[in-house]
C-alpha cells in the first residue's frame, strides 16, 4: 500500500528526465489544420509537421518543426519544452500506457494563430533516446538538457520562415526551468557557435516554481499524508518516510549522493541513477532565475486549482521573482485543469491519458498573449 500511496511522486521524477530507456516513436504527422484566426488576421490554410534533427553536445536530437505548407514570409515562432521524465516532443511519456499530447496540442493552438513551433524529443525520450548514455545513465546531469534547449532555440531561429525578432519559448512543468534559462541568456557549453538568440516572449505553464528537491519533498509529504488519512499508512510509517526522504535530500545537496537503505518507496525517487541530475537541477531556484530576466519581458504564467503536481501556492513564489524583475507578467489561474493541461477537476494522474479536452481557458489566454507580444 505504501508504494501505491507514493506512486504519483515517484512518477514525477522516476529516472528524472529520461533515465529510463525510452520507448515508442517520435510522434505521427498531423493533418494540415484549418485556418483559425485571431484579430482578423489572414493565416495560411495548411500547416505541416516536418521531421527535423539538430545536434546538441554531439547528440542527435529529433524534433518536429510545424510551419506553413506554403509561403515564404517570416513569422513568429515558439520553442516548446517538455516536462519531466521520458517525455517526448508531443508531451507523451514512456512511463504511461497511452498518449497525452500536451505539446502537440499547444503546437496546434499556435499554428491556428499563425505561429510556427519546434518541439523535440529530449534525451531519454522518443527517437532521440539515450544515445551514448544508454550504458551509463548515472552520468546524465543537467548539462545535456540545457544543451538541447539552447541548440533547439538556435535551430528554430535559423529557419528561413522564422522571424528571429519574434521568437518565444514555452516550457511546461519542468520545461519551464529550461525556458527560464534560455530567456535569461544562459548558454551552456556545447550548445552551438555564436550568441544565443534573444527570447522575446516566455510561457511558463504549470511551471516548476521552487528548487527541484523542495518540490519533490512537498509531493512526497503530501502523498504520505494522504495515505495516512486513507488508512494506508500509520502515522509512524508516514513520519518515517518523510524523515527518510528529508535525510536523503540533505545528503544529496551536501555530497551529491543518496544514502543507502532508503525505503523501497523512495529509492526510485532518490537513486544513484538520478542523483547527478537531481543534485545539479536543484541548484537552480526558478524564482531567482525569474528575478534576473530583462525588465518588461512578456511572460505568460499558468497554474490550476486542480493541478496536483504544481500548486498555485508554489507558482506564487515564481511570480514574486518575476515581479522583482519587473517582467510584463500575464498570470492565468485555471479552474479544473490538471497538470497536463486537460480539463479534469479531479486532477488525477490516472486521467492524464484519457481523451479529455485541453483547457480552452488556457488556449484563449495563449491566443491573447501571442497576439499582443509576438504578432
Amino acid at each position: 500500500m505504501t508504494a501505491s500511496a507514493l506512486r504519483q511522486a515517484a512518477i514525477l521524477v522516476l529516472a528524472s528526465l529520461g533515465l529510463v530507456a525510452a520507448c515508442g516513436q517520435a510522434g505521427t504527422a498531423t493533418r494540415p489544420s484549418a485556418p483559425v484566426t485571431s484579430a482578423g488576421a489572414t493565416r495560411p490554410a495548411a500547416w505541416v509537421d516536418q521531421p527535423v534533427s539538430f545536434q546538441a553536445g554531439g547528440l542527435p536530437v529529433y524534433a518536429t518543426y510545424r510551419h506553413p505548407a506554403t509561403g515564404t514570409s517570416r513569422r513568429p515562432a515558439v520553442l516548446l519544452i517538455a516536462g519531466s521524465g521520458p517525455t517526448d516532443r508531443n508531451g507523451n511519456s514512456a512511463l504511461l500506457p497511452a498518449p497525452i499530447g500536451t505539446l502537440q496540442a499547444i503546437a496546434g493552438w499556435l499554428s491556428a494563430d499563425g505561429v510556427a513551433s519546434l518541439r523535440y524529443d529530449k534525451l531519454g525520450s522518443g527517437q532521440t533516446g539515450l544515445g551514448p548514455y544508454a550504458s551509463r545513465p548515472a552520468a546524465i546531469g543537467i548539462g545535456p538538457f540545457e544543451q538541447e534547449a539552447a541548440a533547439a532555440l538556435r535551430f528554430l531561429a535559423r529557419q528561413p520562415g522564422v522571424d528571429p525578432a519574434r521568437l518565444g519559448v514555452i516550457g511546461h512543468s519542468e520545461g519551464a526551468l529550461f525556458a527560464l534559462l534560455l530567456a535569461d541568456g544562459t548558454d551552456p557549453r556545447g550548445s552551438g557557435p555564436g550568441p544565443l538568440p534573444s527570447v522575446h516572449a516566455l510561457g511558463l505553464l504549470e511551471p516548476l516554481s521552487e528548487r527541484y528537491l523542495d518540490v519533490i519533498a512537498d509531493q512526497v509529504d503530501a502523498q504520505a499524508a494522504a495515505a495516512q488519512h486513507a488508512g494506508q499508512l500509520t502515522a509512524e510509517q508516514a513520519s518515517s518516510l518523510t524523515r527518510a526522504f528529508a535525510a536523503g535530500v540533505a545528503q544529496l545537496r551536501a555530497a551529491g549522493t543518496v544514502p543507502p537503505g532508503l525505503p523501497a518507496e523512495l529509492s526510485s525517487v532518490l537513486s544513484p541513477v538520478n542523483a547527478l541530475f537531481l543534485s545539479q537541477a536543484d541548484r537552480y531556484d526558478p524564482a531567482q532565475l525569474a528575478a534576473r530576466l530583462a525588465p518588461g519581458l512578456p511572460v505568460l504564467v499558468s497554474c490550476s486549482t486542480a493541478d496536483l503536481q504544481v500548486t498555485c501556492g508554489e507558482v506564487g513564489y515564481l511570480l514574486a521573482g518575476l515581479a522583482r524583475a519587473q517582467a510584463a507578467t500575464d498570470f492565468v489561474q485555471l479552474a479544473g485543469v490538471d497538470h497536463v493541461l486537460k480539463q479534469d477537476p479531479t486532477g488525477s494522474a490516472a486521467s492524464y491519458t484519457k481523451p479529455l479536452p485541453f483547457s480552452s481557458q488556457l488556449q484563449q489566454a495563449l491566443r491573447a498573449f501571442v497576439a499582443q507580444h509576438l504578432s
